[in-house]
């Protein structure tokens, strides 16, 4: 029983057909099998332990393209992650809670909490916003969220252990892999019920469609290193692509033209040409990669890695990691907002989401030099502007203002009326949470006494 793509753990291990090899040997995550069901129920506690055990330092890259932000409780062990087309909403299954958190993306609080199936792992909004679907690995089911009601409305058998779950573009069809048998049900959404199945390859695990919804791809994780390529008119498993070992997460990009599969075993992402069907190139990440999501416009693709508790950021015209995200314990899913302003990355095993603002930049003064003469009994005023993602707020940093002068935190508006002579000398810092800071040099402002009137 896969957990998800971003989980970055293999099948535990089950029995073997002849002739195939047992999973679970070489796992540096969990080495030998043990019974699905007691996976699942071990504690988050626990797991954390063997990973921390297992876990060394890795190098950080200086973070440039985003940052987090603010960082959101949720439920216990939280997996999959996704937001809704109007990106409103964001939704989090918690794998031992048995729940599905639901956030308000402009609050970035938790609304609501939803009781769903047995180890809830894969989520998908339909493009319509109406439902979101989640698959349950324990129960064998999908359970149906009204988005309206925040309520479950149904519950769909599938196979057992589903993991991944992904909709058509159109919304009339859904997808779930299911790693026992090693199969994908195919789910018609009006009438909610499985219409058919498709084999595919061993211990099939995340499941993405191409953006024309021609082709699904399937990660088949552990010993199989491939991916298994689905022609969707026809419903049937057409080809398989070598990838690198334990493929866990696979997105398309925007435009189709790749596809991008994270390599659990390997720390790298293969990079697929959808139109040849072959990989044309392999990029280094952190270490242990699971989740993967594309910006919006495809410029640029985020990788969570479980081992290192940070996020790849990788230029795709480039090929490239260009910075690393230090983001919470365990990160597994990840999510991109429609508006491509925010990604959410979560946290396995400190229970929370990381929001990352993708397009963070510290701040920059581009007014910061004040008059530096003025008068008593005479309005004073300056604005210290900056740049950077988030708006920066401003405080002086070092010294004191003039007396009878304030400054407006938010606005960096400088004003007042001067109402003792005299030299005063500060520096003021512009801050929005994005190192470095912004900060002035030493300002002097001089104040004479004005003529009484």
């Amino acid at each position: 029983m896969r957990f998800l793509a971003g989980l970055s753990r293999r099948h535990p291990g089950r029995p073997s057909a002849p002739g195939t090899k047992q999973p679970g040997a070489g796992n540096r995550r969990f080495r030998g099998g043990r019974p699905d069901s007691l996976l699942f129920r071990r504690h988050a506690a626990i797991i954390s332990t063997i990973l921390a055990a297992l876990m060394v330092v890795a190098t950080i890259q200086p973070a440039a393209a985003g940052t987090v932000t603010s960082t959101i409780p949720v439920g216990l062990t939280p997996i999959g992650v996704a937001f809704a087309p109007d990106g409103a909403t964001a939704y989090v299954t918690n794998l031992d809670s048995h729940t599905v958190s639901v956030i308000d993306v402009a609050s970035g609080t938790v609304t609501s909490t939803i009781p769903v199936g047995s180890f809830p792992v894969g989520v998908a909004v339909a493009p319509d916003g109406l439902t979101a679907y989640v698959t349950n690995a324990d129960s064998g089911t999908v359970s149906v969220i009204g988005v309206a009601s925040g309520t479950v409305t149904s519950t769909i058998p599938v196979g057992p252990s589903p993991s991944g779950v992904a909709f058509g573009p159109n919304g009339s069809t859904a997808y779930v892999t299911n790693s026992r048998p090693d199969m994908v049900s195919v789910i018609d959404v009006a009438s909610g019920t499985v219409t058919s199945t498709i084999p595919v390859g061993e211990l099939p695990g995340a499941i993405a469609l191409t953006p024309d919804g021609s082709t699904a791809y399937v990660t088949n994780g552990q010993d199989s290193n491939m991916v298994s390529v689905i022609d969707v008119a026809s419903g049937t498993w057409t080809s398989t692509i070598p990838v690198g070992p334990s493929p866990s997460g696979v997105a398309f990009a925007p435009d189709g033209s790749a596809a991008y599969v994270t390599n659990n075993e390997s720390d790298t992402v293969s990079v697929i040409d959808v139109a040849s069907g072959t990989v044309t190139s392999t990029i280094q990440v952190g270490w242990g990669p699971g989740g993967v999501a594309f910006s919006p416009d495809g410029s640029t693709a985020y990788v969570s890695n479980s081992g290192s508790d940070t996020v790849s950021v990788i230029a795709v015209p480039s090929g490239t990691v260009t910075s690393t995200i230090q983001v919470g314990s365990g990160p597994g899913g990840v999510a991109i907002a429609p508006d491509g302003s925010t990604a959410y990355v979560t946290n396995n095993w400190s229970n929370t989401v990381s929001v990352i603002d993708v397009n963070a930049a510290p701040p920059v003064f581009t007014a910061a030099t004040p008059p530096t003469k003025a008068t008593t009994r005479v309005a004073y005023s300056f604005t210290f502007r900056a740049t950077g993602d988030p708006a920066p707020t401003f405080y002086v940093s070092s010294g004191a203002l003039p007396t009878g002068l304030s400054l407006d935190s938010n606005t960096g508006v400088l004003s007042g009326t001067p109402t003792k002579a005299g030299k005063a000398t500060f520096t003021v810092t512009a801050t929005n949470g994005v190192s470095p800071n912004a900060v002035t040099s030493r300002i002097t402002i001089t104040i004479t006494k004005g003529k009484v009137r």
